[in-house]
């Protein structure tokens, strides 16, 4: 079994092994880092999923201007040890964060990955709000949820980085 926690400044090491583990140590070329750099993680928002002290799982959030969103946020990296990718982990770490999310106020999320994937936890197409990336993805790879409905009515453009 696992426990979900906050992510604390000693995880960070372990975590960043992990992120290079399940993306590639080049993950930092990736278009959705250009939209995290030089800002702050919602550290309310950043969980890691633990074994004991040993860290399974992460998830990050950041801050992102979403047309049309009051308080928008992009969802990424998550990440999942190989080794224990079949016990929910990844699953858990969505759903908390979404939870915490909504609790705090944030309307909107928008990710970057799987639309099978990120369907079950109510993403759809960003296209259905209008919404584009800055920089061209493979098709069906953005996505967006509203936390709140009709955070996004109304919504259209490109996603940009939070100032």
């Amino acid at each position: 079994m696992f426990e979900i926690f906050k992510e604390r400044p000693q995880d960070v090491p372990a975590i960043e092994s992990l992120l290079d583990t399940a993306f590639g140590a080049n993950r930092h070329a990736r278009a959705s880092y250009a939209l995290r750099e030089n800002i702050e993680a919602i550290p309310e928002l950043c969980l890691t999923a633990r074994r004991d002290s040993v860290i399974l799982g992460t998830i990050r959030y950041w801050p992102l201007l979403i047309p049309g969103a009051r308080s928008g946020l992009l969802l990424g990296p998550i990440a999942v040890d190989p080794a224990h990718g079949k016990l929910g982990i990844g699953g858990k770490l969505i759903e908390q964060s979404l939870s915490d999310a909504s609790i705090l106020g944030h309307d909107a999320v928008v990710a970057i990955g799987n639309a099978d994937y990120l369907s079950r936890f109510g993403f759809c197409p960003a296209g259905q709000f209008g919404l584009t990336f800055t920089t061209p993805l493979a098709p069906g790879r953005l996505h967006a949820l509203e936390l709140f409905p009709g955070a996004l009515a109304g919504a259209g453009g490109r996603v940009a980085k939070a100032l």
